[in-house]
């Protein structure tokens, strides 16, 4: 995996990080995801349960710092322990202050981590309601039961607008 994160690293800064410091960022991001060090020998997801791999995705966002993260049900399958760690893992790199995160879920319980300034109701791909944190609070309060015009599933897309 680490031969992966090195090269992926590489291609999007067009010079390869240097390797005693690189090595270094890579051990202590995977130490606060509580990422197993034998991981790093592996192939990427070879052998990662569900909430490894998402472990890893978060670990990705860490190192390569992107300026947009699109993070679509980053909390599908995760317990709550491992929803903590990869939530403090997406606020750590959002708080750099130079990363938009677009979060989709359809649960508001990634929420009690990740406090967006936006959150967006989508019904058959049409937003059908904007507003602030309070929105996913009242969402779980009362459901989805009246955006039910259809077949359709609400998703709810939260978003973190980057700090300039």
């Amino acid at each position: 995996m680490t031969n992966f994160l090195r090269t992926a690293k590489t291609a999007i800064d067009g010079e390869a990080p240097a390797l005693r410091t690189w090595t270094k960022d890579v051990k202590a991001a995977m130490q606060q995801l509580r990422i197993d060090a034998d991981f790093a020998q592996r192939n990427v997801n070879e052998g990662f349960s569900g909430g490894e791999k998402k472990r890893v995705e978060i670990l990705q966002l860490e190192l390569f710092k992107p300026k947009f993260a699109v993070l679509d049900e980053t909390d599908s399958g995760l317990d709550v322990d491992a929803l903590k760690v990869v939530s403090e893992g997406v606020n750590r790199a959002h708080a750099t202050g130079n990363m938009g995160t677009l979060l989709i879920t359809h649960y508001t319980r990634i929420l009690r981590y990740i406090k967006p300034d936006f959150v967006h109701v989508f019904v058959d791909g049409q937003v059908v309601e904007e507003g602030g944190p309070e929105l996913a609070d009242r969402l779980e309060e009362e459901g989805y039961d009246r955006y039910a015009t259809g077949a359709g599933a609400a998703t709810i897309a939260a978003a973190a607008a980057a700090q300039a």
